[in-house]
């Protein structure tokens, strides 16, 4: 066991989300008989995909969230962890965006020479913090020893003209492909019938766009009554969201699901994948839509390299939830296709990927 070489992932929390998704995509892939993934956590409550990463013999280390109030615990707290954790990891791998350069930091201090950061979006929230992220971003940008970023735009947002590499998000390609027994299971366990599905599956906060996409459902109900709107996951905003559906008088119409661990289903299942997000990197459910050959419409927020396969629309935020409603109307009819090989050759394949990714630690 003394041989195995660890890393250390830094994250918000380890959740049903895309980052975290994508983490224990390449977790499961990765040979534990000679790396393993330590994750370092800023909430003290237990997460979606925690007992799993105990299971297979990762730590969970735990601190508190980065706002103000919390600054100087927070660093104490990096400075007493590092001093006596830093020697056990090859590399550190943060996943904060704008805050991964806190970390980092005292990873310099106490020598692990391989500090990685992948930015994730290409965008911020505007909110009392956007000054100090937008701050964070560049004082941390001297502890980065390899800049990795999902996408092109992301890479761009986080690094400015510095020189990064894109990592796609991959995932397991084989268990999105889509399946019909899948789809099946779903509809008929939840007495959905041949009701046209539409679906999301993100986290419930404010870059995902969840108000704006009732509202583009509303006008869809008005075109189809027969549509039903399926909501995969959970977050802040869920209040706001449950007053909204309340509001609109389409409660029976939409399904909030939580968040789950078999997506793959209702991919599978949904009829169109409506993603109308403020701003993204190639966000990992696009991509795992994809490989399930469910047509997909995004907002033209989100970078383009992110359709694969041809079956994604893009929509200006700027049109009328009416407009976005007619034109997934207009595309509710289409024969589904296998994307398996598409996907893989994109480069997005974990079992592919992983060894690019194990490259980086150990370089």
């Amino acid at each position: 066991m003394g041989d195995i070489k660890r890393i250390l992932q830094v994250v918000t929390h380890m959740n049903v989300g895309g980052i975290e998704t994508m983490l224990m995509n390449y977790y499961r892939a990765l040979d534990k008989t000679r790396y393993q993934f330590d994750f370092l956590v800023h909430r003290d409550a237990r997460a979606a995909y925690d007992n799993e990463i105990e299971q297979m013999g990762g730590r969970i280390y735990r601190t508190c969230s980065i706002r103000p109030g919390h600054f100087f615990k927070y660093f104490r707290f990096l400075d007493s962890f590092m001093k006596e954790h830093a020697h056990e990891y090859i590399a550190i791998h943060s996943h904060l965006q704008e805050n991964s350069g806190f970390a980092l930091k005292y990873a310099q201090k106490y020598n692990i020479r391989n500090r990685v950061c992948t930015s994730h979006s290409a965008g911020n929230k505007k909110d009392f913090k956007y000054l100090f992220r937008i701050v964070s971003k560049h004082f941390g940008q001297k502890y980065i020893t390899q800049r990795l970023a999902c996408g092109i735009d992301a890479g761009k947002y986080l690094y400015g003209r510095r020189d990064f590499k894109v990592l796609p998000n991959a995932i397991d390609v084989n268990r999105f492909v889509f399946n019909p027994s899948k789809s099946s299971k779903i509809r008929e366990s939840h007495q959905w019938g041949n009701h046209l599905i539409i679906g999301n599956i993100s986290s419930f906060s404010y870059p995902k766009n969840h108000l704006f996409l009732i509202d583009i459902f509303s006008e869809i109900l008005k075109l189809d009554n027969n549509a039903i709107l399926v909501l995969v996951g959970d977050g802040i905003l869920r209040d706001a969201i449950e007053k909204k559906i309340k509001e609109l008088n389409i409660e029976k119409q939409v399904f909030l699901e939580g968040i789950r661990s078999n997506t793959d289903e209702y991919l599978s299942s949904f009829d169109i994948f409506l993603f109308p997000s403020l701003y993204e990197g190639l966000p990992v459910s696009v991509i795992e839509a994809q490989a399930s050959g469910v047509k997909c419409v995004l907002s033209d927020a989100i970078d383009k390299n992110v359709d694969i396969t041809g079956d994604i629309c893009f929509l200006p935020l700027s049109m009328s939830p009416q407009e976005w409603a007619e034109k997934i109307i207009s595309m509710k009819s289409y024969h589904r296709s296998n994307n398996q090989q598409k996907i893989m050759d994109a480069g997005y394949d974990v079992n592919r990927n992983i060894e690019k990714l194990i490259e980086i630690y150990t370089r």
